[in-house]
């Protein structure tokens, strides 16, 4: 991998410094700052152009840019930016630092926001999305649960509802922010990553009772929604059988467009009653890469080994349709959300590249390398 990083850069130092541009006359190898950041975000558009190759470098500028211009306009951690970027941006750690304030701003939470006084039941998310990103990040990094990532961990059984699940952004931003059904998954797959078997510490295995009752009472009601409990459920006991996971995993690898990559939308179509507000319909014809990233991540956690021929032209797809900025475009499946699932399609294409070896360090078991 790492001749492979270096050819490239090269390539691009040759092609460049013809033109008369340099990485360092443009600032493109300093890292990437809160301060330096615009303190608005850019509108995402479809129209940008593809890059002329792909750059994990420039992936790497796009990630930090996004992440900490949310973070210094919104003030919040939220889970189509900046929680994506922290289960991905050190898989791109070796072509370009980043300053770290990221990770920092997560920790915050627990040691500034919660210092004396923990969330309420009515704040839900945060826990879950605080808790999920620092838990990532961790397997990414250290490969040990930091004391605040378990701190965060235990907060989020705290406001848990009888019922088992959390109180979760209704803002009809289908598939992540429009029903509890996606957090009490995350929450379910942060705990089920997590490292050092905290799954089977006292208080973790207490919630995961309640959320296996919540999840039997709420059947999914997308193919989105199966996705990410079989997903969860190669770590979580008792949420789904292997027979229904491998169920799951074919009808997600049968929806492979002829490009090589998936559409977000084509998740949803079983999804009763969900609709576009302008009355169009669903596009499920359209590659993206929450799509086809988000296949190929759960297909290489359920066993499917990267040289598999689908796995691999899903990686060609993505390695094609990086934008110049660095991101990839990840069209509202649904309804405008101004297109910010783009930030998290660019994260888990990072972590489909990763996950079969295009780049460093996938920190979980596989079947194949």
């Amino acid at each position: 991998m790492k001749t492979k990083l270096t050819r490239q850069f090269a390539v691009l130092m040759i092609v460049t410094t013809a033109f008369g541009w340099s990485p360092k006359a443009s600032g493109q190898d300093e890292i990437i700052t809160f301060e330096s950041v615009p303190s608005e975000r850019e509108s995402i558009s479809g129209e940008e152009p593809l890059a002329a190759e792909f750059s994990a470098k420039q992936a790497a500028i796009y990630l930090d840019r996004s992440s900490l211009t949310w973070q210094k306009e919104k003030k919040c951690v939220t889970c189509h930016t900046n929680m994506p970027y922290m289960f991905a941006r050190p898989a791109l750690a070796s072509v370009q630092k980043d300053s770290g304030e990221v990770r920092e701003f997560f920790e915050q939470y627990r040691t500034v926001r919660w210092k004396t006084k923990g969330p309420k039941e009515n704040q839900g998310f945060w826990p879950i999305v605080v808790g999920a990103g620092l838990t990532f990040n961790d397997m990414q990094t250290t490969g040990e649960l930091s004391p605040v990532t378990r701190d965060v961990l235990d907060m989020l059984w705290t406001v848990q509802r009888a019922d088992g699940g959390w109180k979760w952004p209704h803002c009809d931003y289908a598939p992540m922010e429009i029903d509890d059904h996606y957090g009490v998954t995350l929450a379910a797959l942060a705990v089920g990553v997590a490292p050092g078997g905290y799954s089977e510490t006292a208080v973790a295995k207490r919630g995961l009772a309640n959320l296996r009752v919540y999840l039997k009472n709420n059947p999914p009601k997308s193919l989105h929604h199966r996705a990410m409990i079989a997903w969860c459920s190669k770590r979580i006991a008792g949420i789904e059988t292997e027979d229904d996971r491998a169920t799951t995993l074919q009808e997600l690898l049968a929806i492979q467009l002829a490009d090589g990559g998936w559409s977000t939308a084509g998740f949803l179509t079983d999804w009763k009653g969900l609709e576009r507000d302008d009355g169009e319909p669903l596009d499920t014809q359209t590659s993206d890469a929450y799509g086809t990233g988000l296949v190929i991540v759960i297909s290489r956690e359920l066993g499917v080994p990267a040289s598999d021929p689908r796995l691999q032209k899903g990686i060609q797809w993505l390695l094609a349709n990086q934008r110049e900025s660095g991101k990839w475009f990840t069209r509202s499946p649904v309804n405008d959300a101004g297109n910010l699932i783009s930030n998290t399609g660019s994260a888990f294409a990072v972590l489909a590249l990763q996950s079969c070896g295009e780049l460093p360090g996938w920190p979980f078991d596989s079947s194949e390398n």
